[in-house]
């Protein structure tokens, strides 16, 4: 399994931020990577209510795989960000 090397809420505010901002999606950008690179910050807090929502997976994902290992994950991508937030 592919491991990322960002965390996973920095992957999802940049997902968020790209969509804002590139021609691809709802912004106006043609060549947006520089400008997500920027301004993904900006969507953090965006990103970390996503993941606070998927820390209980609904019933189909839960009879995919493990609902507690999965729970535990997300938590643990959670105290990776408050941990930063802190420093």
């Amino acid at each position: 399994m592919p491991v990322s090397n960002l965390t996973l809420v920095e992957r999802i505010a940049r997902i968020l931020a790209a969509r804002d901002l590139s021609i691809n999606a709802a912004g106006d950008d043609p060549s947006a990577g520089p400008n997500v690179d920027e301004e993904w910050h900006r969507y953090t807090d965006d990103a970390l209510a996503i993941l606070r929502t998927l820390r209980e997976p609904d019933p189909v994902m839960a009879a995919a795989g493990d609902a507690v290992m999965w729970e535990k994950m997300v938590e643990a991508a959670l105290r990776i960000e408050e941990a930063a937030e802190k420093l």
